[in-house]
């Protein structure tokens, strides 16, 4: 198995699949209800949407990012608003926008000639929009921003 595919068989894993951590992505949002989404259970926390919202945002531009072999800006908001009424129809297209843009990104990753793996994207390290990082740190690293949100998606779902 090429290093691309087993990068992508991760992000399969943490997304939807058997997570060595415990609870793959979807595993931890299944049964969310949109008013549980829509809910902050404490000041200053991101709700459930938010959180959904906020990975798919990332995801879609790490796919963008693979696919141009470089660093692109972020074409939508790093924290895109989420309904603060509950909206099951929101809710439904938050996860979809998700799904989808993890789907295009497994299938970049799977399709990436391991060569490119060591791509640079863009020229100095910045924390804050993600660049300066290899192809392979960027794909660890969604891979790695899955699991660390379902984390927190487990523990405010236990509060909403």
């Amino acid at each position: 198995m090429t290093e691309p595919k087993r990068i992508a068989d991760q992000l399969r894993r943490a997304f939807d699949g058997d997570a060595w951590s415990g609870s793959s992505l979807q595993q931890t949002l299944a049964g969310i209800t949109a008013a549980q989404a829509a809910a902050y259970p404490w000041p200053g926390v991101h709700t459930i949407g938010e959180l959904v919202c906020h990975l798919a945002a990332w995801t879609a531009t790490a796919a963008q990012r693979v696919q141009a072999r470089e660093h692109t800006p972020m074409t939508r908001d790093d924290w895109p608003a989420f309904p603060v009424v509950a909206d099951e129809a929101a809710w439904l297209r938050a996860r979809q926008e998700l799904h989808e843009a993890h789907e295009q990104l497994v299938a970049l990753t799977e399709a990436l000639p391991a060569a490119e793996l060591d791509t640079v994207l863009g020229d100095v390290r910045e924390r804050a929009d993600g660049s300066g990082v290899t192809i392979y740190v960027l794909l660890h690293g969604i891979i790695q921003h899955y699991l660390y949100h379902a984390g927190q998606i487990a523990l405010l779902r236990k509060f909403v």
